[in-house]
């Protein structure tokens, strides 16, 4: 529930993915990619971002 709320504000540009709590990166990074947003993900998490 979390992953999606913080998955959500990194869409919105509300929050950056390095703020998400280190607890939740790798569910976050999972949702933004299944919602067809690699380029929000850093390439450690799987994403495109450099």
């Amino acid at each position: 529930m979390m992953s999606m709320f913080f998955a959500q504000r990194v869409i919105l540009g509300k929050t950056e993915f390095d703020a998400v709590p280190k607890a939740l990166k790798k569910q976050v990074a999972e949702i933004l990619i299944d919602s067809g947003l690699p380029e929000m993900v850093p390439a450690e998490f799987g994403g495109t971002k450099e």
